[in-house]
């Protein structure tokens, strides 16, 4: 029975934290994000690490950085075999990556070396890609480019977005991380390096990067309504308020109108972009609730042939 300290925060991460509670193996510590506040009145809210770690009554560390001796010490009182990370989002120094005997191991959402940063989903969808996965990762000093443990590839449907793909993942880290922890405790597995000439770095999505670019081509900005779902959401504004554009799909219909021009092609009801239309099918206009561009339409018959930008 091994020792171990989880560091995760999202709900990706909370398969992951699941699976090893149902190990043999002893979880010493959780480390997750401070609370943060969320909602209107601005309560903090527990990150869903947190509130798994509570109903299992496991011991939770929240500090807000790893970097100081103060907060490094608590861990290396734990004295874990192996510190498994999910989607933490604190950088762990070196005086940490050097406490567990068998390293730190992160189960990170991409098959390295491509789109290593912080957000590897998004960046699959945006760049097109027919598949992603999951790589175990002995964690080193640099960012997500320590050598690899294992991996699992999983098809990107053409319907997926961030929200769909996320669970799909997580499940796929949970699984990876349960089968192959025993050789990594063991000592069992020679990581193999990543290859640097193929990497690719994926920066943190701001949210005014979703506000969409009619001038690009069909194709990307139907990557990006996937990609932006759930947040920050791909949008658009028309007379004055905001649209966000949940899903949608590119045709390769050619037309003569300006990039942004609402059009209606049979009963089919899309916009204009600098290559191609792209077809609406669900949009939510600010403050109303989200409904298919059919409803939409009847209610606001003035969008056909409008402007958005």
């Amino acid at each position: 029975m091994a020792r171990i300290v989880f560091m995760g925060t999202p709900d990706f991460a909370v398969p992951v934290l699941d699976a090893l509670t149902r190990t043999e193996h002893s979880i010493v510590g959780v480390y997750t994000r401070p609370d943060q506040p969320a909602g209107r009145g601005k309560a903090l809210r527990a990150s869903p690490i947190k509130q798994l770690a509570l109903e299992r009554g496991l011991q939770i560390f929240q500090p807000a950085t790893l970097r100081k001796p103060e907060n490094i010490a608590p861990l290396r009182d734990l004295a874990p075999d192996a510190i498994i990370v999910a989607a933490y989002g604190l950088i762990l120094p070196a005086e940490v990556l050097a406490i567990p005997a068998r390293g730190c191991v992160n189960t990170h959402a991409s098959l390295l070396p491509r789109h290593r940063g912080a957000a590897p989903i998004a960046a699959a969808i945006l760049a097109g890609d027919a598949e992603t996965g999951i790589t175990l990762m002995q964690m080193d000093a640099g960012l997500d480019s320590g050598p690899m443990l294992a991996t699992r590839a999983i098809a990107i449907d053409d319907a997926d977005t961030t929200g769909t793909l996320t669970p799909k993942l997580a499940r796929v880290a949970a699984e990876l991380l349960i089968e192959t922890l025993p050789q990594i405790l063991a000592g069992a597995i020679v990581p193999q390096p990543q290859d640097n000439a193929r990497a690719t770095m994926f920066k943190t999505i701001r949210k005014e990067e979703g506000r969409i670019d009619w001038a690009r081509s069909a194709i990307e900005i139907a990557r990006r309504v996937r990609a932006f779902n759930p947040w920050p959401s791909a949008f658009t504004f028309w007379n004055g308020a905001q649209i966000k554009i949940l899903r949608a799909q590119a045709a390769e219909s050619k037309t003569n109108f300006e990039p942004g021009r609402v059009i209606q092609i049979e009963k089919e009801i899309g916009v204009a972009t600098g290559d191609g239309v792209l077809m609406l099918r669900e949009v939510q206009l600010a403050g109303k609730r989200a409904m298919a561009i059919e409803e939409f339409v009847r209610g606001q018959k003035a969008f056909v042939s409008s402007i958005v930008g």
